[in-house]
């Protein structure tokens, strides 16, 4: 193809047009909308909280490990009379003692097996008969459970009067590479017997839990408003609940006597972290279509945590949001003399009259301080009063 040659005219037009579209898109990314997008998470409900009755629940039992490399439960007595225990009821060959009890001392030293506790998480969400879970084995008084196999073992659910066995464990086990080895683990190793359903719909209501870390009247309000929003818009005043009921009184007469339900509303806030929907008749039959909706469709707008402290001891992380200030302070740390806020000092912090955290812990970082040194330079802070900021330790 030939190449395209253009006058000089046209390519005035066409430079001209490039840069009315940069300026349009750089008017656009720096409009106030976009800016309040910036600082407020534009989220939804699903985001922020979670329907009560989806919880996680645990199944335990006790079990037995074998195949062990001489790290089991050697003198052990409640270790050999289970594993005689089992042995019998499969049909083996286990003999009885003049007293009636089952004979321990025919099993020798019972070194390669070991008594453990037994724990399987079934999701939020439930499990059905058949669905396989993950499950995670601990030693009682093992030294290892490396290279063994847990034996099929039964998993009742968390209330020990209940004795419905829930699942079925076996499988090998799985010990971490960085972990004790008195902990292991079966990929999808119990097979569930029994059907667990988690119920999200109780008297006709809905509740939504705000995760901790939205939870507040502010948020719970702003939640409420925006449900009302969404559900006025889609149903309007269809099956909108009535102020008054009709009920029969004990003479026979009947009469409107006021409820003590939800108002005329949709939804309301229990306090900063529950939130209650009534379904409406539409959805009395879908539930689920209802959630979804909200879920969905509900606009949670949530101010950025920049004033919060997250601090991690156990892997020594420390994450500090920029609007985290301190009062000026002076603070001695082994051989240094840090004053935060300015004056004549060895180590010279954010002149500023109110400096931020962030800047002490730059110039701490600059002198090759630990980071537990600095988690509890921040936890003197906040102890004293002079950290402006929330702390969250993890």
């Amino acid at each position: 193809m030939p190449p395209v040659f253009m006058n000089g005219c046209m390519m005035k037009y066409c430079t001209l047009n490039v840069l009315l579209l940069l300026l349009t898109v750089f008017a656009v990314l720096c409009s106030p909308k976009t800016q309040v997008l910036a600082q407020d998470g534009a989220l939804t409900l699903g985001d922020v909280c979670r329907v009560k009755g989806q919880e996680t629940n645990t199944l335990q039992g006790w079990g037995l490990v074998t195949g062990l490399r001489g790290t089991g439960d050697s003198d052990s007595t409640a270790t050999s009379l289970a594993l005689s225990r089992m042995i019998q009821l499969m049909g083996g060959p286990i003999g009885l003692e003049r007293n009636g009890q089952l004979d321990t001392k025919a099993l020798g030293e019972t070194k390669n097996v070991a008594m453990v506790f037994v724990t399987a998480q079934v999701p939020r969400f439930g499990a059905l008969q058949g669905d396989l879970v993950d499950v995670t084995v601990t030693a009682i008084s093992a030294k290892s459970l490396e290279g063994g196999v847990l034996m099929l073992t039964p998993l009742l659910g968390p209330r020990a009067d209940n004795p419905t066995v829930y699942a079925m464990a076996q499988g090998e086990l799985r010990v971490s590479l960085n972990g004790p080895t008195t902990k292991a683990t079966i990929e999808n190793g119990a097979k569930m017997e029994a059907t667990v359903k988690t119920k999200f719909e109780n008297n006709g209501k809905v509740t939504f839990v705000i995760k901790d870390d939205f939870a507040s009247f502010e948020i719970a309000d702003h939640i409420v408003s925006q449900i009302e929003n969404l559900m006025s818009s889609y149903l309007g005043n269809q099956g909108r609940p009535s102020l008054q009921s009709l009920q029969r009184q004990p003479g026979g007469e009947l009469s409107y006597s006021t409820s003590q339900g939800m108002s005329d509303k949709w939804v309301k806030a229990v306090d900063q972290k529950h939130v209650e929907v009534l379904i409406p008749d539409t959805y009395k039959d879908d539930p689920v279509r209802l959630i979804s909706l909200l879920e969905s469709q509900v606009p949670v707008s949530v101010p950025l945590r920049s004033e919060r402290v997250v601090i991690n001891e156990r892997d020594g992380i420390v994450v500090i949001g920029e609007g985290v200030e301190i009062a000026p302070s002076l603070i001695s740390h082994r051989n240094l003399r840090i004053l935060a806020g300015g004056g004549p000092t060895v180590v010279p912090v954010d002149r500023q009259p109110n400096p931020t955290l962030q800047s002490l812990a730059d110039a701490l970082n600059a002198l090759e301080v630990p980071t537990e040194d600095l988690i509890a330079i921040i936890k003197t802070l906040q102890k004293k009063g002079d950290l402006f900021g929330e702390v969250v330790f993890e």
